[in-house]
């Protein structure tokens, strides 16, 4: 399954480096205990209160917040009371949404995991999206749950977020499959990974899925920890919680796989189209290096970088569309800085500047090529001037000598 690139929440540009968040799911999730994590960890339950009436909720639902442990595990409750449950088709919840007084990136991500949840429970049912009218969609706790969870990430300027593994319990509850399908239905392409476990209860919900869906990376981030928050669960089973730890994103180490192979009888435009579609496939780099091949002959060895989730369709790639017989796959690991990409202004015209970071500073920024280029042409300048330009108006920007 293919993972892809961390992704950025809601509408915030590329930035590493910066706050990030690690829901820790081993005892599962679900929305309130997203939320009561989250307000562990220092977020101002003012917020969710302010999402309640941003949805126009304030006479529906309550909202009451405590402490509470399961076993030798202490941290918030959160309880969505109903006071008046009024169904709503998908596209009533998508308007009540839109028309919120919500952040523009708390909007985005919480649509996303409405839309989620109503592709999952239509497949589920056998029904088209606009007839969903069922308990886990109509309700505006379900409407606080994602709506909240997504303004209090945005309130600790969390940018990015992480999960481990979920908890995949296997069996019937009360006549229904474990995991629920609705959540599997909600997960699927999101490269959610799954670990089996004893449980013989629900231990990720739909509406925790969905969150996890539209905003997680499922992968564990190199970090520098802040604070931690545990969500504490209605079952009273011990441990019963969630746990989100926010912190800082550093340079981590991360494994991929290198692809190798050499070629002697490919003609080198031929490698040079096989190089712009391997790199379209989602490689990470891919270089050609020229080479002496057995019998003398001149030849190319050309190298894949590629995530572990990849491995299997480049290598799929790399056979299909090139000479060779056989392709070496050696793991390796890396260390990677933080970077993220600014817009500088200019009185030659505004560009984007690459931003290496390291222990959440920046350290040297490099000019994006195709801007400069087309400063250049568009100006008549030397590309090197504009490059210079753009580079000195960066550091200023961001105080580097």
């Amino acid at each position: 399954m293919k993972q892809g690139p961390p992704r950025t929440l809601g509408v915030a540009s590329e930035f590493v480096g910066s706050t990030i968040a690690y829901f820790d799911c081993f005892s599962g999730i679900s929305g309130d205990m997203a939320l009561g994590a989250l307000i562990d960890s220092g977020a101002d339950r003012a917020v969710l209160d302010a999402a309640v009436e941003a949805l126009g909720l304030t006479g529906e639902v309550t909202i009451e917040v405590r402490h509470e442990t399961r076993g030798h595990a202490g941290g918030t409750r959160v309880l969505v009371g109903v006071t008046e449950r009024i169904e709503r088709t998908v596209p009533a919840l998508r308007l009540v949404v839109e028309e919120s007084g919500a952040p523009e990136g708390v909007k985005v991500p919480a649509l996303d995991a409405i839309n989620r949840l109503a592709r999952a429970e239509a497949r589920v049912h056998g029904i088209a999206e606009e007839q969903v009218h069922l308990h886990e969609l109509g309700g505006a706790d379900t409407l606080v749950d994602v709506v909240g969870v997504f303004w209090l990430l945005h309130a600790l300027d969390v940018v990015r977020v992480y999960s481990s593994p979920l908890p995949a319990p296997r069996g019937l509850k009360g006549g229904m499959p474990l995991p629920a399908p609705a959540s599997l239905r909600v997960l699927e392409g999101s490269g959610a990974v799954f670990q089996p476990t004893d449980e013989q209860r629900e231990l990720v919900t739909p509406t925790g899925a969905a969150i996890l869906a539209a905003s997680a990376t499922f992968e564990r981030p190199a970090m520098t920890m802040r604070r931690v928050g545990y969500g504490i669960g209605a079952h009273d089973a011990p441990g019963n919680s969630l746990a989100v730890w926010i912190g800082d994103e550093v340079a981590g180490q991360t494994g991929v796989t290198l692809l190798e192979t050499n070629l002697d009888d490919m003609a080198p435009n031929l490698i040079a189209a096989l190089a712009e579609d391997l790199m379209a496939a989602g490689a990470l780099d891919v270089t050609v290096v020229p080479a002496l091949m057995k019998k003398g002959r001149p030849g190319h060895v050309l190298t894949v970088m590629a995530p572990p989730e990849l491995v299997a369709s480049l290598s799929d790639l790399l056979l299909r569309h090139s000479t060779t017989l056989g392709i070496r796959l050696s793991p390796i690991q890396r260390v990677i800085a933080g970077r993220r990409v600014i817009e500088v202004m200019t009185a030659i015209g505004p560009a984007r500047v690459k931003v290496k970071e390291l222990d959440g500073g920046p350290v040297e920024v490099a000019p994006e090529y195709e801007d400069c280029r087309r400063i250049s042409r568009q100006t008549g300048m030397d590309l090197r001037e504009v490059m210079r330009v753009v580079a000195e108006a960066a550091r200023r920007e961001l105080g580097l000598p």
